[in-house]
């Protein structure tokens, strides 16, 4: 997984270690807390067991995403497989969607239908799974700082300590009062949480695979930036966007001043170390055009419609550049 030069302090193998070990901690717990359910009775329980499920499965995604994106590059992944980990994100937060869904339709029938719940059972397997989801959040929490996917991992974690903290707090209420309608009221708290929190999320993950510009990029100001560089007179067909996570890439035809055809490999050289200093893009390729033959009334961002050539088409050469800068 590359990254900016100041992530990823941790060794891969480390971080791998401990998501499997929060994937064996919670699958174990996830069996715990749904026969706790059923015998109790608190569909509380089972919405946080069935959060638990979920947040096993993101551990498992997680876990071979992460060893799918340190694949190399190849001829059929030519950018490599480092977006295995965004896609990995998409599916968590997708699965958490219809979960949320399906527990408040859930409470919803249990208001029409209420059934009897066991207080001390629902206490002691609650506390039980706050343990265990306090101890896989520590697990992953480190990680979670620099990837996408771990990030949505351990957002589950949270969502499901602090479902087993409302599951305690109803379980006390049932032991105190036997106020049984708490049961359903704190699974639509859980379900409610569990929808704000990926609905937040989950626009990031879409924007990444949908080829948007990074979110902390500002792209007219990497525009300025180029067109500010001695002998560069504009950039059209310019491509912004996150090759991974935390990888921008940038591709764009570049228009050379007319006197300048001489000194263009050292204008793109320039081109290429202004836009990795101040942007940290380190993946660029750029389209060299002589300021007489450029293209006419092109895009600047992005491709649009073909536009004219005035004649580059027939007797001037572009100067290709393909290295990466990486």
């Amino acid at each position: 997984m590359a990254g900016h030069h100041h992530h990823h302090h941790m060794d891969p193998g480390a971080g791998d270690a401990r998501v499997a070990w929060a994937v064996v901690v919670n699958l174990g717990l996830t069996v715990a807390q749904i026969i706790g359910g059923i015998v109790s009775g608190s569909l509380a329980m089972i919405a946080d067991a069935i959060h638990n499920l979920s947040d096993a499965m993101s551990l498992v995604i997680a876990f071979f995403a992460r060893k799918i994106a340190r694949r190399p590059a190849d001829g059929s992944m030519t950018f490599g497989y480092g977006r295995a980990e965004v896609v990995a994100a998409l599916i968590n937060y997708t699965t958490l969607i219809v979960i949320g869904f399906y527990l408040i339709y859930e409470a919803v029938m249990r208001f029409i239908e209420p059934s009897g719940v066991d207080g001390w059972l629902v206490v002691i397997i609650a506390g039980v799974a706050l343990v265990v989801d306090v101890v896989t959040a520590l697990l992953t929490w480190s990680l979670s700082k620099d990837s996408v996917n771990i990030r949505a991992a351990f957002l589950h974690n949270v969502a499901d300590a602090l479902g087993s903290v409302a599951v305690i707090f109803a379980g006390t209420l049932i032991i105190l009062y036997d106020w049984q309608i708490i049961d359903p009221l704190v699974t639509l708290a859980i379900a409610g949480y569990i929808l704000w929190m990926s609905f937040s999320e989950i626009g990031g993950v879409i924007r990444i695979l949908m080829l948007g510009s990074p979110t902390d990029l500002d792209t007219g100001a990497v525009l300025k930036s180029v067109e500010a560089i001695d002998g560069v007179t504009g950039i059209h067909h310019v491509h912004l966007w996150q090759m991974q996570e935390h990888r921008a890439a940038l591709d764009a035809h570049l228009v050379i001043d007319s006197g300048r055809w001489d000194d263009a490999d050292a204008i793109k050289l320039a081109v290429k170390e202004k836009l990795k200093a101040d942007f940290e893009i380190g993946h660029t390729t750029l389209e060299l055009e002589c300021s007489k033959h450029a293209c006419v009334g092109a895009e600047v961002i992005g491709d649009g419609p073909e536009p004219e050539s005035r004649e580059h088409r027939h007797g001037h050469n572009h100067g290709h550049a393909h290295d990466h800068g990486d």
